[in-house]
């Protein structure tokens, strides 16, 4: 269950963080100035999560790339958000210029970034409006929706509604979509020779 928190308050993200638990069984993030309480992600959400984090750390290494995958993020969007990504990959290179992550694992922009993963749950309609639109602005490069209920409304994974992966490129400020499903083969510009189908990830097992 997804509830808002403080609801009478408007917190700006240094709030947010000086608020934040330093030990929780939740996770937080910040939506326009509302704390959101989410349990931690189980089941078939922590495994496809888990298993394409796995995947991509095999090909950071495969590759040899100066890439890495943090256990916890948190990552500012605007000045009254801040969201918690199912998944992240960072540029090791870049993050001398984050002053939050050594001890807090926050990152104040998107520098660092180089692909977001979000499982979609419940609360999709965040993963395919508010957090794309945020993680656009920030210029984030690729942007991984895996909806594997096909919950999202049809202008996002089309009729009939169905397993949808759509990931998202960033072309000129802005982000461009494509959807794969069932055994097609995805497609990432930061991962080319990734060799992963949608089902492989819907099922978070080869």
């Amino acid at each position: 269950m997804i509830q808002s928190l403080l609801k009478d308050n408007h917190l700006d993200f240094e709030e947010f963080i000086e608020w934040y638990p330093a030990s929780t069984e939740y996770q937080y993030e910040l939506h326009n100035g509302s704390i959101i309480q989410m349990p931690k992600s189980k089941g078939k959400h922590s495994q496809i999560a888990g298993f394409l984090i796995t995947e991509l750390t095999f090909e950071i290494r495969r590759l040899n790339l100066p890439y890495f995958a943090p256990k916890e993020c948190l990552i500012k969007g605007d000045r009254f958000s801040g969201y918690e990504p199912d998944g992240i990959i960072l540029d090791k290179k870049m993050l001398e210029n984050e002053p939050l992550w050594e001890n807090q694992s926050t990152l104040l922009s998107g520098n660092a970034v180089k692909l977001i993963i979000e499982v979609v749950s419940g609360n999709w309609s965040d993963d395919y409006a508010l957090k794309l639109d945020a993680y656009e602005s920030l210029g984030i490069r690729e942007y991984w929706i895996i909806d594997y209920l096909g919950l999202g409304e049809r202008k996002f994974i089309g009729y009939p509604k169905q397993p949808t992966l759509t990931i998202y490129t960033l072309e000129k400020g802005e982000y461009q979509g494509q959807q794969f499903r069932a055994n097609e083969i995805i497609r990432s510009t930061i991962f080319s020779r990734l060799n992963l189908s949608a089902e492989q990830i819907f099922k978070g097992d080869l």
